[in-house]
């Protein structure tokens, strides 16, 4: 049997295998250079980038769970202006070599968002954009913009009107309906959902009796946060018809296929990547080899396959 087919399709890029590297875990895609082989993804997304810079949240930033990782950043970033200049113009050969570059845009109102999609039109050197959604609506008193899908789809339609580039948009987790806000992205324009961004959560300092993270919350990400991960991919996948990339957890090979197989076209490896310098390669092998064991000779093959085995929507 010839070695099985992994390229997958999403609209306006060919990613020559399905692993993702995820936002805010790759920095700009130069931190990693002759440690971590760049090539060796299907696209990497860029760190969430702002229209102005931002110094991100006081220390500590980083805790570590008995399964997992709380990170509280808070979108430390040098502007959208910054990154073309300093960082772009460096990722042209990774996309010469078949690696996609993605930009995550971020703002606290719809115009930062419109504003950020414009530049990225017209400067170019990227091949998608990737909307974070998980931020608050500073002129909404706070409001997640991907709290509900009329907030939502309005941050999707600005991009949409400013770029021709495919637009990703990631969905907040913790919602009522996840599969109807992914809905009104799609009807607004978006080409793509990847799901799930990282669970709201906090740590305690019991000796100083406060909260540990410099920024109070933080998000957490690793194999904790899977199970829920995969049955809101289930969610997207059954109330829309365009690509999900699924995230959340995944450590290994068999992670990156129970996603596949409730309908990601492709996955989004974040904390995976602090654990090992092998774990890319190892999904990605492991997935060639699952293919082979199962005698299937494309990926598209097991997208979705549990929907054909009595799966429904939860």
């Amino acid at each position: 049997m010839e070695r099985p087919n992994i390229t997958v399709e999403l609209p306006g890029m060919r990613l020559k295998n399905p692993v993702i590297a995820a936002s805010g875990t790759f920095g700009f895609g130069t931190e990693y250079d002759g440690i971590y082989p760049a090539h060796l993804f299907g696209a990497i997304i860029l760190k969430g980038t702002t229209l102005k810079p931002r110094d991100g949240n006081p220390p500590p930033r980083i805790y570590e769970t008995p399964s997992g990782l709380i990170n509280s950043v808070g979108l430390q970033n040098p502007g959208i202006e910054s990154v073309y200049d300093e960082y772009l113009p460096k990722l042209q050969n990774l996309r010469e070599s078949g690696t996609k570059v993605i930009l995550n845009i971020a703002g606290d109102t719809v115009d930062e968002y419109e504003a950020i999609a414009s530049i990225c039109e017209e400067r170019g050197m990227i091949d998608g954009i990737e909307v974070n959604l998980s931020c608050p609506n500073v002129k909404k008193g706070g409001v997640n913009f991907g709290s509900n899908p009329d907030i939502a789809s309005k941050v999707v339609a600005s991009v949409r009107r400013k770029t021709t580039l495919p637009v990703i948009v990631k969905l907040a987790p913790v919602v009522t309906d996840i599969g109807k806000i992914a809905l009104s992205c799609q009807e607004a324009g978006a080409d793509a959902i990847s799901a799930i961004n990282t669970l709201p959560a906090v740590v305690i300092d019991i000796d100083k009796q406060k909260l540990f993270l410099g920024g109070g919350s933080g998000g957490l990400s690793g194999s904790a946060i899977k199970p829920f991960a995969l049955m809101q991919v289930m969610n997207i996948v059954k109330r829309v018809s365009i690509p999900v990339i699924g995230c959340g957890g995944i450590m290994n090979s068999r992670d990156a296929i129970e996603f596949i197989m409730v309908g990601a076209r492709a996955v989004q490896i974040g904390t995976g990547l602090f654990v090992s310098l092998k774990t890319v390669e190892n999904v990605i092998n492991g997935l060639v080899e699952y293919l082979s064991s199962v005698r299937k000779d494309n990926i598209s093959q097991i997208e979705g396959i549990i929907f054909n085995n009595g799966a429904r929507r939860f």
